[in-house]
């Protein structure tokens, strides 16, 4: 009987380190077991030479789960810690082989905190998700396998969070919602993710909050503002705590740039987590969020030099007026979870979100475009040797927009051990107010400037008549939109064993209903993923499923401020193959994480992107594909330091459905360019449809890297660096058809580098704390030197166009920061 079977033994204790009697211990597909003795200690035989699920479940405690696989007579010993369900009773997610079927990867918020950088917690995602892709540092957005902005789905323990809507730049946009200081685990996936998450097409932000078990926190400042957390837990344990200040003020890096003049911004938010343990099996939690950006910016001067070595200009813009936005934000949520038993868990949440955003500006420039002297020999050299034109702009804006959208949510999960069952149903109101009051204005050599100061026309002498201005992108009305949204999902994840290969299957639908366009959509998702027997370090990956994004409100506005109720939800069928491959080299731990991606996309709302406004265009649908390769290596290249490498490799197009241009041709056959005279009609015409053409977001190379060393002999010196590259994205001239949109930025080239000591703390990750008698009550504190962009690149944004007397136009870049240090100061109590 030795000789088939093989002996398990150990021990099984709570989180406290106590032993935990009766404890079931049970093999998965076999009857029989045992239980725990008094003292906590177990023996179970289990056949030998297969692979072998051992499950621990008690009243109260999560369960978990072994798998082994012994040879005949062996004895195993396995001790086993099991997790009261009152600690983690707000944290139950599916177990880690169904979050790897689920295309999810995990992301570590501490890492955010070294990452040199503007950002926080998004930049991170933009280092490490596969897919992902951003040309601005200033900016918390990102596009993930070439969508855009706002097909990305962000949760905070089980609340969608929005992002702003009026914001135009990346200096506006201040504080992103998610906070790393308060943030204890973090998911990501690019595509071919699960029912259970919402209705966008391209990607979903998981993050979890921390649930405190001591009293800490920490201050930080730098340069660029300070934050500050603290979280704790009460005697009992029935009560928990975590609260966050953030400031942040971009002045620093505004002065740096290339427009001079008055900066004043602030963004401060504000947030809290509170659980309530009502009882072993019952919680009640409460999220809350404040936040406040303002925007205020007094430009005086700007100059910026372009083009090439043989051809190169400068644009030199004197500015009058002043621009002042404020962004406010208000989240709340209360969540119950209740559990009947070990295997059931049902949540219900409501939440309510509030944003009014106040965009107002009067900004006038006068401006001059000047040709710079190239010839090295010459005394003027860099100089401006020809005047190519003149002229004044106006922008004005009086835009405010009011949002508020509260939803009632339910969401149950049950899980015996061969399957684990999700279900949920949720109903949402919103109530959007936009008032808008946009237009510019620009006069090339003052050949359209009013003759009468204060009015918006003048009299035309020679036709004796009054003339209006003629505004370009003029936006005015006022726009009210109520409705309510429906959706629901259920799904099922199941295991299995066949010919020693592990088998996870996660399938699954989700429907929703939007009563302003009446579609209902039903979205079906698959996927699996398996070990094969011949080597267990690799991990396969197959999903596919369909994605479809119901419009919320900027997608039903067009350029001219009408909305376009009708419009239906954009659709993305997913196609999705991945492995992942754990090894080592030179004795470390790496792994290897590659995936093949198609969508088909179709009843697109096609759009354009200046800087990080996004503008659709609603009375146009469009079709299209994205397909691509994706690969990361992570690991400890500098031991107990982890780095990693992520490229990108992305094309996606899309097809404007009745979009054409016409050729006019005359009688000698001949193309008539633009216009004709009495000797030029047009005898003849041919219609051209454009076809496919790149989408905005359609960055055909990506490659981001992240590394870290510190000095052997002094692991309290650390370096950080990250450097990332993506190549070039369309653009076109504005009011142009997007197939004109074939012009071509510079690629996004950037290096930041990071210098740390640490203070107080932990000098040897493998040697325990020290004892210290002067700072007993701080646990860590570092200082930083950061610089960034090291290289000093130019990278572009966007495009401010101007136009010369002779109504040629000229995209002047605009750049995002140049070189700058950061000092930084983190102190851990």
């Amino acid at each position: 009987m030795a000789q088939n079977t093989a002996t398990v033994f150990g021990k099984v204790i709570n989180d406290r380190g106590r032993p935990l009697e009766l404890v079931n211990i049970a093999i998965m597909g076999l009857p029989g077991g045992t239980s725990t003795n008094p003292d906590g200690s177990y023996e179970i035989e289990i056949p030998a030479n297969e692979d072998i699920i051992i499950a621990y479940s008690i009243l109260s405690f999560r369960i978990e789960f072994d798998t082994l696989n012994l040879n005949p007579g062996e004895r195993f010993e396995r001790n086993m810690m099991l997790t009261d369900k009152a600690v983690i009773l707000n944290t139950v997610e599916v177990r880690d082989r169904y979050d790897m079927a689920g295309g999810i990867i995990r992301l570590d918020p501490k890492k955010s905190n070294l990452l040199p950088t503007y950002g926080g917690l998004e930049t991170l995602v933009k280092l490490i998700g596969l897919g992902v892709s951003s040309g601005n540092e200033l900016s918390s957005t990102y596009s993930v396998r070439g969508g855009n902005f706002d097909e990305n789905l962000v949760y905070a323990n089980d609340i969608e969070i929005y992002r702003p809507f009026l914001v135009r730049s990346g200096q506006q946009e201040g504080l992103s919602f998610l906070n790393s200081d308060l943030v204890s685990s973090v998911s990501f996936s690019s595509g071919g993710f699960e029912p259970k998450y919402g209705d966008k097409m391209s990607s979903v932000l998981d993050v979890q909050y921390k649930r405190p078990d001591s009293l800490r926190g920490h201050a930080q400042v730098s340069l660029l503002g300070a934050n500050t957390h603290i979280e704790g837990m009460s005697d009992n344990s029935r009560f928990t705590y975590l609260a966050g200040l953030r400031y942040k003020s971009n002045q620093y890096v505004l002065n740096a740039m290339e427009t001079e003049g008055e900066f004043k911004p602030s963004f401060m938010d504000f947030q809290t987590y509170l659980t309530w343990m009502l009882s072993e099996t019952s919680e009640v939690s409460v999220l809350g969020y404040y936040s406040s950006n303002k925007y205020n910016l007094v430009p005086e001067t700007r100059e910026t030099s372009y083009g090439t070595i043989n051809q190169a200009y400068r644009l030199t813009i004197y500015f009058d007026g002043l621009e002042a936005d404020q962004f406010r934000t208000a989240l709340g949520g209360i969540r119950y979870v209740h559990r009947p038993d070990t295997n059931l868990q049902l949540k219900y949440i409501l939440s309510a979100y509030s944003s009014l955003e106040d965009e107002k500006y009067d900004i006038q420039g006068q401006y001059w475009i000047g040709l710079l002297e190239n010839d090295l020999g010459s005394d003027e050299f860099g100089g401006v040797a020809q005047n190519l034109g003149v002229g004044t702009f106006l922008d004005h804006a009086r835009n405010l927009l009011d949002i508020y959208v509260v939803s009632a949510e339910h969401k149950g999960l049950y899980d015996n051990g061969n399957f684990f069952l999700q279900w949920g149903l949720k109903a949402q109101h919103e109530n959007i107010r936009d008032r808008i009051w946009e237009w510019n204005y620009i006069d090339s050599s003052a050949y359209s400037l009013p003759h009468i100061t204060d009015s918006v026309g003048y009299i035309d002498p020679t036709l004796q008549e009054y003339q209006y201005l003629n505004l370009s992108n003029v936006l005015i009305s006022r726009l009210t939109l109520q409705s309510m949204r429906y959706s629901g999902f259920i799904q099922n994840g199941w295991e299995w064993m066949w010919d020693s290969t592990r088998f996870n299957l996660l399938g699954g639908v989700r429907a929703s209903y939007w009563d302003v366009n009446e579609e209902l959509l039903i979205s079906p998702r698959l996927s699996c993923s398996f070990y094969p027997n011949w080597d267990r370090e690799f991990l396969f990956r197959l999903a596919t499923g369909l994605y479809q994004q119901p419009p919320f409100y900027r997608e039903l506005r067009d350029l001219t401020g009408n909305l376009h109720t009708d419009v239906k939800a954009q659709k993305s069928l997913h196609f999705v193959a991945g492995m992942e491959y754990d090894f080592e080299a030179w004795e470390r731990p790496f792994r290897l994480v590659a995936e093949a991606y198609y969508k088909n996309l179709y009843d697109l709302v096609p759009y354009i992107v200046d800087n990080v406004r996004i503008r659709y265009l609603p009375d146009y649908t469009s079709h299209g594909y994205a397909y691509g390769f994706d690969l990361k290596l992570n690991g400890e290249f500098v031991e107990d330091a982890e780095s990693w490498i992520s490229i990108g490799i992305l094309n996606t197009q899309e097809d404007i459905e009745g979009d054409y241009y016409m050729e006019y041709y005359n009688a000698a056959g001949e193309e008539i360019i633009s216009g004709y005279t009495i000797d030029q009609v047009a005898v003849d015409s041919t219609r051209f449809e454009p076809g496919y053409i790149r989408r905005p977001a359609d960055q055909r190379v990506n490659v981001s890297i992240f590394f870290q060393d510190y000095l052997p002999q002094n692991p309290s010196y650390k370096m950080h660096m990250s450097l990332v590259f993506g190549s070039r994205l369309p653009f076109g001239p504005p009011g142009a058809d997007k197939y004109l949109h074939v012009l071509k930025m510079p690629p996004y080239r950037r290096v930041d580098i990071g210098f740390s000591k640490q203070l107080v703390g932990y000098q040897d990750p493998k040697k325990p704390i020290r004892e210290r008698k002067n700072f007993k009550f701080i646990r860590n504190a570092w200082i930083s030197l950061e610089i960034f962009n090291l290289l000093q690149n130019n990278n572009t944004v966007s495009y401010i166009w101007v136009t010369d007397v002779s109504n040629r136009q000229y995209a002047v870049p605009n750049y995002l920061t140049p070189r700058q240090l950061n000092m930084k100061l983190l102190v851990q109590f």
